[in-house]
């Protein structure tokens, strides 16, 4: 199954690529669950169990311009930095091996698959292409066997990054220069695992200006998504729609020579395998605003 945002409304979306079909949720369950898109990872288990047998109707084409995050507001947003060895690498550290480094990204942050950017004065704007899991039910301090069944689903992440202010304190805070306005780019749709050919191995990308910058596989995962799930729930409770940026692969601008930016009139593309694309457009900020 497939859920989106589109216009602000939770819809179920069959068919595609490129002839999606969007069935809204509120109407075709007569109420029953509601038209925000966050609201339904609060029931999720009630959702998922509606849905499976749900007989849809008055399904319309999906405008991808209208596709918001499919988690609009999570009460969370966890990331984890040096997940991919090669990206470790490129960036002058040894892989993680005890515990994953984890950062926050602030919720306002999050925006949707289409979208165009404001790109910060005198910034340095990177990108980072992420599988993104979103949680379905409260996970506190589960196995790794067991996490997969906490999870949602999967959905397409970009933790776009303002270089000058992550490294401008010491050490680098992550939080400040990763949660500028729309600088959590999620989507085009949630995509639950039954989904997925094989949601443990799944091929990701971003592409500047159709020039491919990043190019990998989930599989190449130092801390795997039920790890992942196991770990931090170790620490803290995983609420319903919280929302967890798992990694990046090597590519990112921070690490090429030259170092490479983001720059006004740059699309950004990004891509995972079995879920969709996203596509944004970057700005230069006008009248000092984001």
């Amino acid at each position: 199954m497939r859920i989106a945002n589109l216009s602000g409304r939770l819809v179920i979306v069959t068919g595609g690529p490129g002839a999606e079909t969007a069935y809204d949720v509120e109407k075709n369950s007569n109420g029953r669950f509601g038209s925000r898109p966050q609201a339904v990872y609060d029931e999720w288990e009630a959702f998922t169990s509606w849905a499976a047998t749900a007989d849809l109707a008055g399904g319309t084409a999906v405008d991808p311009v209208e596709l918001g995050s499919p988690a609009p507001e999570p009460r969370q947003v966890l990331a984890i930095g040096l997940n991919y060895r090669d990206h470790a690498a490129e960036s002058g550290f040894d892989a993680p091996s005890g515990e994953p480094p984890v950062f926050t990204k602030f919720p306002s942050c999050i925006t949707g698959p289409r979208a165009t950017i404001a790109l910060p004065p005198g910034g340095h704007v990177d990108w980072e292409v992420e599988l993104v899991a979103v949680i379905g039910r409260r996970a506190y301090r589960v196995t790794a066997d067991e996490a997969l069944s906490y999870v949602a689903g999967y959905t397409v992440g970009q933790d776009i990054s303002e270089r000058i202010l992550q490294m401008a304190a010491h050490p680098p805070q992550f939080g400040m220069g990763k949660s500028l306005p729309g600088f959590g780019p999620v989507g085009p749709w949630l995509v639950t695992l039954d989904e997925l050919d094989d949601p443990n191995d799944l091929e990701l990308g971003c592409a500047v200006n159709g020039e491919q910058m990043q190019h990998s596989r989930t599989s190449d995962l130092i801390f795997s998504v039920p790890a992942l799930v196991a770990r931090l729930s170790a620490t803290l409770p995983l609420l319903p729609g919280d929302v967890i940026f798992t990694g990046t692969p090597a590519g990112v601008g921070l690490s090429r020579e030259p170092q490479r930016w983001l720059a006004p009139g740059d699309v950004l593309t990004s891509t995972v395998q079995g879920i969709g694309e996203m596509r944004h457009a970057f700005a230069a900020a006008k009248d000092g605003a984001p």
